[in-house]
């Protein structure tokens, strides 16, 4: 326990950074794999190639080269104003969200064909079909599946406290560096892993009972 109470400080920082680490990259995930599933949906076929090609490219990317290809990338084409920070989520965020996209999509094909070519019949446009008939009602599908890839998603924002991002696997490290027992940081550092996952799987939970259709 004095390895928690002595280092409340670096706990407390890394806690924060890897909530604020996945909060904002499962924001980024959920908004662009909305992009990319409508993409990918459309009745326009350059953009389902361009959603097809980019979800292909993601999907079979290794996180960790993704990392290497955006921290070491975007500074030689002139983004190096960005923070490790940003790169991480935009990283992390543009990884999930190809994954987000399938997981909609697979919803989207519940949906009965039917009920599109009846909003198509009212004079709806192709967004407002998307967003007003067919995506509420994959989303509703696609719950427990995206609260999944979130849980993912916080253990993948490990992997950003390689690149000079502080959180919670930074401690870890910081914490080895100083001589204590690494078994024990672990465990401290999985509780902290544990406690966000909790969290995210009850909210997902409540969300996939709010959301439950009646049968």
């Amino acid at each position: 326990m004095h390895v928690l109470l002595d280092n409340v400080g670096l706990f407390r920082r890394g806690f924060l950074g890897t909530v604020a680490l996945t909060g904002l990259s499962a924001l980024l995930a959920l908004g662009l794999g909305t992009v990319l599933t409508l993409f990918r949906v459309s009745p326009v076929p350059p953009l389902r190639a361009f959603g097809t090609a980019g979800v292909t490219v993601l999907c079979n990317t290794p996180l960790t080269l993704l990392f290497f290809g955006v921290t070491l990338g975007l500074p030689m084409v002139g983004l190096s104003g960005l923070s490790y920070f940003t790169l991480a989520v935009l990283t992390l965020g543009v990884y999930t969200s190809a994954f987000v996209c399938e997981a909609l999509r697979s919803g989207v094909n519940t949906v009965d064909v039917g009920q599109a070519e009846a909003a198509r019949s009212l004079g709806m446009s192709f967004a407002q079909t998307a967003f007003l008939v067919v995506l509420p009602q994959a989303g509703r599908v696609a719950v427990p599946p995206v609260g999944s890839l979130l849980i993912t998603l916080t253990k993948n924002s490990a992997l950003a406290g390689g690149f000079s991002v502080y959180e919670l696997f930074s401690v870890e490290k910081t914490l080895a560096e100083r001589g204590y027992a690494i078994l024990t940081v672990f465990l401290w550092v999985s509780v902290a892993y544990l406690l966000l996952i909790l969290t995210i799987s009850a909210l997902f939970r409540l969300l996939e009972h709010r959301l439950a259709v009646a049968r």
